[in-house]
């Protein structure tokens, strides 16, 4: 591995690429103004470590409540899917239950509505 040049090749394409996009004037200004923005913070911040320490701070708060409250969800959905586990077989067994019920209604329906009608219709004499 010492003697591949693959390494040596994607830096000299890296280099040989940024260079390239240096004729185009935007990406040159872009460049200057992005890096004069970098320097100015780097600046700032080496003045002031205090307040990049307490940025930080605030950026890991941030996270660390994203994390907490992800966690909280998927502990509460975990829950939820571990109920719905066991309510299942109990759903299903009301349903079919429910199910059979109309079904023994609806025989017995038709049969009252026979009998009404059988109990309406003029009698022939």
């Amino acid at each position: 591995m010492g003697n591949s040049k693959f390494g040596r090749f994607i830096m000299l394409g890296a280099l040989l690429g940024g260079a390239i996009s240096m004729f185009d004037r935007s990406t040159r200004y872009q460049v200057k103004r992005k890096s004069s923005a970098m320097i100015e913070q780097v600046g700032y911040y080496s003045k002031n470590p205090d307040v990049l320490k307490q940025k930080l701070q605030q950026k890991k708060d941030k996270y660390l409540s994203i994390y907490e409250q992800f966690s909280g969800d998927a502990a509460y959905i975990k829950n939820q899917v571990e109920e719905l586990k066991t309510l299942t077989p109990q759903v299903k067994e009301l349903v079919v239950g429910t199910k059979e019920a109309f079904v023994d209604s609806k025989e017995e329906y038709k049969e009252i509505v026979n009998e009404a009608k059988e109990g309406m219709e003029p009698k022939k004499n």
